[in-house]
């Protein structure tokens, strides 16, 4: 698909809704979840979700990394997630990850071949994923077992363990196979990546 592509999808995106529609958009939104998932081009949130405009909130980081709480060191990932929790009222939050995901990759080889991509090592953390199997590609044990560190994360939030604790908040762990379209969810507990089809 090339470039020319979304230069013409774009030309024809102001009739893929009505006026009335577009006029309600601008008066403000009201998102169901807020959505973490990894920038992956192979990963589409609202496909998957089947999310219209207005509905889903997104936040895409590579390998959908939840930074740790630390207000004073605030990232553009933090003042998202504390904006859609404290201002758009979100009642849940899925972190979803998939399978032959090149960070959780990076991950589970302490950051070999990132030399040269420092930034991306920082973000990472690179090298927390352990007992993992080099030669399988689409690393989904370990893929799981990541989605549950970001929750447990998330949890370490003070405004969202309070929105938890108040019963106004739910947490979902959503794993994507790439090669199947399958989605599975993680089970209450998080200590195991025992994760369920959808």
């Amino acid at each position: 698909m090339s470039f020319e592509h979304f230069v013409r999808h774009a030309r024809r995106h102001p009739d893929t809704l009505s006026a009335a529609r577009r006029q309600q958009l601008a008066a403000g939104q009201k998102p169901s979840a807020l959505f973490i998932g990894c920038s992956d081009s192979r990963v589409i949130p609202s496909q998957i979700t089947g999310a219209e405009p207005g509905t889903l909130f997104e936040l895409r980081t590579a390998g959908n990394v939840v930074p740790k709480y630390a207000p004073d060191s605030a990232s553009s990932e933090m003042a998202t997630i504390e904006y859609a929790v404290l201002v758009l009222r979100v009642p849940e939050i899925i972190v979803c990850g998939h399978s032959h995901c090149g960070a959780v990759t990076a991950l589970t080889v302490a950051g070999r071949g990132l030399e040269e991509l420092p930034a991306l090592c920082t973000w990472l953390g690179t090298g927390s994923l352990t007992g993992v199997d080099p030669e399988d590609p689409s690393v989904r044990s370990e893929s799981k077992r990541h989605i549950l560190e970001q929750l447990r994360t998330l949890r370490e939030y003070p405004f969202i363990r309070d929105r938890i604790d108040a019963g106004e908040l739910r947490l979902h762990g959503w794993f994507y196979e790439i090669d199947t379209g399958l989605v599975y969810t993680c089970p209450k507990s998080t200590e195991e990546p025992d994760f369920l089809p959808l």
